[in-house]
This record gives C-alpha cells, sequence and structure tokens, in this order.
C-alpha cells in the first residue's frame, strides 16, 4: 500500500505544514506546482528532499486560483485547462529533474480533484494534458470517477485513492469540507479506515453506508492538524496489518 500526501502548499514566506517530517514517513509526495499553491524555491526543495529519501514525486496539478487554495470550481475553457496542467506538470518535471529524480504521476488538487470525478470536459482536459505530456505517467485519483474511466480508456494507468481523514457519500464521493462531519480528526478513527480500505477495499460513508473501496494509495492531508503525528500511525497501522508500504510506481 502507497501512502501519499500533499506537500509544498506554502507559497513565499507563508509555510503550511511540515513538509520534510511528513517526506520522511509518506511514500508518494503529491507537490503543488504553483497555481493554487507552492513556488519556484519551494518545488526544489521539496523535489530534492523527495529523491534522497526515495519518495515517489507527483505534480499535484489544480485552478490557477492561490487567493482560494485551488478549492473554488472554476469553469474554465477546456483547452485553457488542459494546458494550464501541461504548464504545472513541466514546471515541477524541472526542478526533478534538477535534483536527479522525475515527475511519476499526476493528481489533482481540490476543486478540480472533485470536478473531474464528475464532469466529462473537465476530466478529458486532465487525460489530455497527461497524454500529451507523458502517457506513461499515472492518475492519482478515486476510484469510480470519471476521471478513472477516462483515464482507463486512454490507456492511462489509473491508481485508485482513498481518504482516511475524509468523509465519504454515499454515492462515494467526498462529502464537501463545507459540511459537518467533512474532516475527521479523531487519529484511532483516521486509521481504522486506511487499515479497512487497505484490508477490506471499503469505507463507511458518513449515513452508515458501505462503499467499495479499491484502492492502491491512501491520502493523508498534510494541511490537516497533526498531519505529521497521524501520517505515522496510519503507517504504522497499515505496517501491522500485514500491508507492505511503499511508493505505488515502483509496483509497474
Amino acid at each position: 500500500m502507497d501512502l501519499n500526501a500533499d506537500l509544498g502548499e506554502g507559497f513565499g514566506r507563508w509555510t503550511l505544514g511540515d513538509d520534510e517530517a511528513l517526506l520522511d514517513i509518506v511514500t508518494s509526495a503529491n507537490v503543488a506546482c504553483g497555481f493554487h499553491a507552492g513556488d519556484p524555491s519551494t518545488m526544489h526543495r521539496i523535489g530534492v528532499a523527495a529523491v534522497q529519501r526515495g519518495v515517489a514525486i507527483g505534480a499535484q496539478v489544480g485552478y490557477r486560483d492561490l487567493a482560494g487554495f485551488g478549492r473554488r470550481r472554476i469553469d474554465y475553457d477546456l483547452d485553457e485547462l488542459r494546458d494550464d496542467i501541461l504548464y504545472q506538470i513541466g514546471a515541477l518535471e524541472a526542478f526533478c529533474r534538477v535534483a536527479g529524480g522525475q515527475v511519476d504521476y499526476v493528481k489533482p488538487h481540490g476543486a478540480l480533484y472533485n470536478t473531474a470525478a464528475v464532469d466529462e470536459g473537465q476530466a478529458a482536459a486532465v487525460v489530455a494534458a497527461i497524454r500529451a505530456y507523458d502517457p506513461a505517467l499515472s492518475v492519482l485519483c478515486q476510484p469510480g470517477s470519471v476521471l478513472a474511466r477516462l483515464a482507463a480508456v486512454a490507456g492511462l494507468t489509473v491508481v485508485g485513492e482513498g481518504f482516511a481523514d475524509r468523509a465519504y457519500q454515499a454515492d462515494g464521493t467526498l462529502m464537501p469540507r463545507s459540511a459537518d462531519g467533512a474532516l475527521i480528526h479523531d487519529a484511532d478513527q483516521v486509521v481504522a479506515r486506511a487499515v479497512r480500505m487497505a484490508v477490506a477495499g471499503e469505507v463507511e460513508s458518513a449515513d452508515g453506508e458501505l462503499i467499495t473501496c479499491d484502492v492502491q494509495s491512501i491520502c493523508v492531508h498534510g494541511d490537516t492538524p497533526g498531519a505529521v503525528d497521524l501520517a505515522a500511525r496510519v503507517r504504522a497501522g497499515l505496517a501491522e496489518a500485514g500491508r507492505t508500504v511503499g511508493p505505488f510506481v515502483s509496483w509497474r
């Protein structure tokens, strides 16, 4: 099982989360590429640190929305969205190469992640950008989503992702962050959910429905309070459940 986290989400003098500490725990790093968060120096720093630790690097591509942290839906011209995603992948790739590594996969961020899960147009723009840049890149996304389906049809490698610290709706989509109970803060509950997803391939929705959740990677958000300790506990819980924890790109 892979363990991923969103990293590099500071900007300039503003910092968010403890990237270096998380890089000692996670096996894949979703690095912000400067549109919803992040900047060149941060990408450079995270790239070097990830390569040194053997952590896989993913381009965490998002809407051009620094003010809203990429969590507000934008109805893009789809060609423009494709090109914005291409731009972000290429920017991160430059710093990965300098560090002696490479971009291994792509994961949409925030509102783009949620929109591409249900919207064919935006999902197709994400797929088009990845295919144009490098069809060998994996796509990290929700299993059963529109993005997962279109990526698979296009011949891309799809890696299913589960969220240990987010509540699910009965249809398998994530509960909006604005809703009560959308974020799960109890560490024991987060660990139990991660292990259940990894071992049984299922997760319980907010209203008690069992949802099939065929995942190969589990996300712990880097901006969650206590994220470092939470990620460490999730990794330990997965190991105790008999799951070898490592970057999913090494399984290809």
